[in-house]
């Protein structure tokens, strides 16, 4: 049996973590080829977007785009992890709050913004994972860097808990948000449930249930790519150049990545140079 190639949306259930999900699929479609699009915390359910085989090459087109979550914090009480799977590091009385205070707060974050990242994250500090040196007990401070959410909406306010929902660019921590928000309310908070509705234009409407998966799931690449990019459909000379990595002569925005398909075959990524497309990654013809 030949190996599978492709994109699932795997919706994650809580537990796993997205390495976690990564080596059950593994097994599963037995490859070692299998890479996620954006990590999601234990905790966190919702849209996984897993690249396999020649997949793995769409991995910096499919983690680009923006993200939708639904986030539920618990007031009063910080956690070392900034989430319930985390040590309670300080209690504070929560003041009483009305949707609209809450919703005008929350509204001060909208667009770019510097944003500490959690301790216990997969971002690397000379070398090492901020998460590995939290757990060992290593004195460090954690990098701030810029975040940008693009809407908030407020879909429940109770007296300890704020249910959100959020549209955010790539790289938005929404366990730093929680810890943000919950300061500038004058209290403290942790989250107790994230779901991650859609990543780009991959949609948990869509999305496979972790014990569903099987090769038959993946969608197709030339259908991933589509999905993630537009595309462009060649000719014969075009996909000539492009298998022996030439640039064609068509006008394409400046960085703007392009799936590159002859009669439904994805042939190439291509990135716009303005009056020409380069060729950024390669795929065999029989994918």
């Amino acid at each position: 049996m030949s190996a599978p190639h492709g994109v699932v949306v795997v919706d994650k259930p809580r537990g796993p973590t997205s390495h976690d999900v990564v080596a059950r699929l593994r097994r599963i479609l037995g490859t070692r080829r299998v890479g996620h699009c954006g990590t999601l915390d234990p905790m966190a359910t919702g849209v996984l977007v897993v690249a396999v085989g020649e997949g793995t090459k769409l991995v910096p087109y499919l983690t680009a785009d923006d993200k939708e979550y639904s986030a539920t914090l618990r007031l009063g009480e910080a956690t070392d992890t900034l989430d319930a799977e985390g040590v309670t590091t300080e209690v504070r009385p929560v003041p009483p709050l009305t949707a609209e205070e809450v919703a005008r707060v929350a509204a001060t974050f909208l667009g770019t913004h510097p944003q500490q990242v959690p301790r216990v994250s997969a971002v690397k500090i000379d070398g090492k994972r901020a998460h590995e040196m939290a757990r060992r007990g290593e004195e460090f401070e954690a990098p701030t860097r810029e975040a940008t959410l693009h809407r908030v909406e407020t879909t429940l306010v109770a007296p300890n808990e704020i249910t959100l929902r959020l549209h955010a660019a790539k790289g938005f921590y929404v366990r730093s948000f929680a810890r943000d928000l919950a300061a500038a309310l004058g209290t403290v908070a942790h989250l107790v449930a994230l779901r991650r509705s859609s990543s780009g234009a991959f949609r948990v409407e869509s999305a496979v249930p972790l014990e569903d998966v099987t090769a038959a799931r993946l969608v197709t690449l030339p259908d991933a790519a589509k999905t993630a990019m537009p595309h462009l459909d060649l000719d014969a000379a075009q996909t000539a150049d492009v298998r022996h990595g030439r640039a064609i002569h068509v006008p394409w925005a400046e960085g703007a990545p392009v799936a590159l398909l002859e009669e439904g075959t994805l042939v190439a990524v291509g990135r716009g140079c303005g009056e020409s497309i380069a060729i950024a990654r390669g795929f065999p013809p029989q994918t």
